[in-house]
Order: C-alpha cells, then sequence, then structure tokens
C-alpha cells in the first residue's frame, strides 16, 4: 500500500479529521505511549490488552480489543513509518488489512489530526465503513479526553 493517502481512489479510502488545541508533539506522545494509547484506543466501551508494543519502523504492535458485549478482536499491525511528531504509518495485517496514515498538522493553538485508513479494495473498505467511520470518530474523542486529563494531570503535579 501507498503512504501517500490523496492519490487513492476515495472508495477504497476512511478518512476522518479533527482539529485539537494540543500540539503534534502531546498528540504523537498519546500514540507513542502504550500505557495511554490502551486507555483511549478503540471506539466508546473498548478496552484493550497489548502484547507486544514496539513503536519504531517495522516495529509489531499486538493487542486484543475488548469490546462492551464481551466479543474480543485481535490485532496485529506493523509500523512502516514514524516521523516525531508529525507522522504515523501502520499497517494492519490480519483481516481486515489496510494501513493507517496519521498526520498531525500544526495549526494555531493546536494541531490538525488526519487519519485516513487505506485499503486495497473497494469491497473491503465498504464493509469496513459500516463502522469504521463512528468508531474513528469515537476514537477521536476518546484520544481528546486522554490529553486534557494529562494536561490537568501536569498542571496539578504530583498528589
Amino acid at each position: 500500500m501507498q503512504n501517500d493517502a490523496e492519490q487513492i481512489p476515495a472508495d477504497r479510502r476512511i478518512d476522518t479529521s479533527r482539529r485539537v488545541s494540543f500540539a503534534p508533539a502531546q498528540v504523537f506522545e498519546a500514540f507513542r505511549d502504550p500505557t495511554v494509547l490502551a486507555v483511549w484506543w478503540g471506539p466508546d466501551g473498548f478496552t484493550n490488552t497489548f502484547y507486544e508494543f514496539d513503536f519504531r519502523e517495522g516495529g509489531a504492535w499486538r493487542f486484543t480489543m475488548h469490546a462492551p458485549d464481551g466479543k474480543d478482536f485481535l490485532n496485529e499491525s506493523r509500523f512502516v513509518e514514524i516521523a516525531e511528531p508529525t507522522r504515523i504509518v501502520f499497517d494492519h495485517v490480519c483481516a481486515p488489512r489496510f494501513q493507517a496514515i496519521l498526520r498531525f498538522v500544526p495549526a494555531d493553538g493546536g494541531c490538525q489530526i488526519d487519519w485516513c485508513m487505506v485499503f486495497d479494495d473497494a469491497q473491503t473498505c465498504a464493509n469496513v465503513a459500516k463502522f469504521a467511520g463512528d468508531g474513528l470518530e469515537q476514537n477521536l474523542n476518546r484520544l481528546v479526553a486522554s490529553l486534557k486529563r494529562r494536561s490537568a494531570d501536569s498542571r496539578h503535579g504530583p498528589g
């Protein structure tokens, strides 16, 4: 899969973006730190168990997402590109296969998060889009809430 999502036909992509009041470095750190990532990753009500998180190009990320209804979803990915603090690309190597391209673009008072999932074919994309669009929005909501908590905690200092 390619890293340049803009050249991928729209029927093979799921895109979302959000402007947040946090610097790209803060957003990047929320992805880099597995203890933080495990708390906010996934749609509302999901929890995660991480087995491996090797945050470097070529590194593996293996985990299970636990749905509120008790179903488990095993995930395995490989990091393709890491450009601190503005870009993370990883391949989701188990079904459904896709490449995630995350960009954190500096903007007034924070950054623009651009999140793109690129699929090999339009049918897989359409199948995933039935739940992933809302899921990505919920993921971003949880990310922002996590960043707000971390920001408040750092202002107040230790206990």
